[in-house]
């Protein structure tokens, strides 16, 4: 008899719930704490432990409990609340929340969370910092057009100028730490892919070259989806995926169609049949994602072939 469970993740505690038992018990979101749930679920056989993104609250749970051999899964928000909408669950506390993840273990099957190796963590945070100090260096230069006050100027000037120091110093990290994967190789070969696309794929999107196109597409947010009703044929839209990913894949794209003779073609032949731009350049996105996935694919077949 196996039992599905939802854990609700807070900062300071993870409220745990069993389909189908009444009751909730509450653990400590400390080691200490992940220890004990550890303790008290393994005797008990689980089907699916269920976890809601939260910021990265939920991190050192879904370490704990995957190191120990649990099969647990780390679910978008989105589809949670969707999910708890269906079932007629409006109302929202820590403990219904619990019990409705645990309803939604049983019922769904889901992909099971696999940890990031210890590079791609490293990665994400310094490709995360960079991103932060990117969108604060633009938010200045919109300030700066709106500043009359020469001194207030000089002031906005200096700080974008450390700015820019911090974000060069940091590109500079970034590209040592991709030249240390040589997996990574393969997919700066392709025109219009450079390191913040690279950095963004291997710390963000562990699953390139683990899932077939169909998939990958579909994860990203880059994959039509269909809008049909009996005779009614609705346009296709993407929807939904991995924001950050999505936003490095379009500025790359920007520059592959111009450089890169495939993603060219593609997009010329898309507006020479009257597609919008942006359509055409959300193909080209997919193509590129697509193309990327297969490279990561095979060089990953290679080095498993090699070890």
């Amino acid at each position: 008899m196996f039992v599905s469970v939802g854990v609700d993740v807070s900062k300071a505690t993870l409220d745990v719930a069993i389909h189908g038992a009444a009751a909730t018990r509450c653990f400590p979101n400390t080691p200490a704490g992940h220890r004990r749930l550890i303790a008290w679920l393994q005797p008990q056989g689980t089907h699916q432990v269920v976890l809601e993104a939260t910021g990265g609250y939920e991190q050192a749970a879904l370490d704990a409990l995957q190191a120990a051999g649990l099969p647990v899964v780390r679910v978008n928000p989105r589809q949670a609340r969707d999910f708890a909408r269906a079932t007629g669950q409006l109302a929202k506390t820590d403990r219904l929340d619990a019990r409705m993840l645990a309803q939604m273990a049983a019922t769904l099957p889901l992909r099971r969370y696999q940890p990031a190796a210890a590079w791609q963590r490293r990665l994400a945070e310094w490709s995360q910092r960079r991103g932060q100090l990117v969108t604060l260096l633009t938010g200045e230069r919109q300030r700066l057009r709106q500043l009359t006050e020469v001194p207030l100027r000089r002031s906005l000037q200096r700080h974008m100028a450390w700015l820019e120091d911090e974000i060069a110093a940091l590109d500079r990290a970034i590209a040592q730490q991709l030249e240390a994967q040589p997996v990574l190789a393969t997919l700066r070969t392709l025109k219009g892919v450079g390191p913040v696309l690279t950095a963004t794929l291997a710390s963000e999107l562990p699953e390139l070259g683990r899932l077939d196109r169909k998939a990958i597409a579909k994860l990203v947010g880059v994959a039509p989806l269909a809008r049909d009703s009996g005779q009614w044929r609705g346009p296709r839209h993407v929807w939904g995926g991995r924001h950050a990913v999505r936003s490095a894949l379009y500025m790359a794209a920007l520059v592959g169609v111009r450089h890169e003779p495939r993603l060219r073609e593609i997009y010329q032949r898309l507006r020479a049949r009257g597609k919008a731009a942006k359509v055409a350049l959300v193909a080209c996105m997919r193509k590129l994602l697509v193309i990327l996935n297969a490279r990561m694919r095979d060089a990953l077949r290679e080095n498993h072939a090699m070890a």
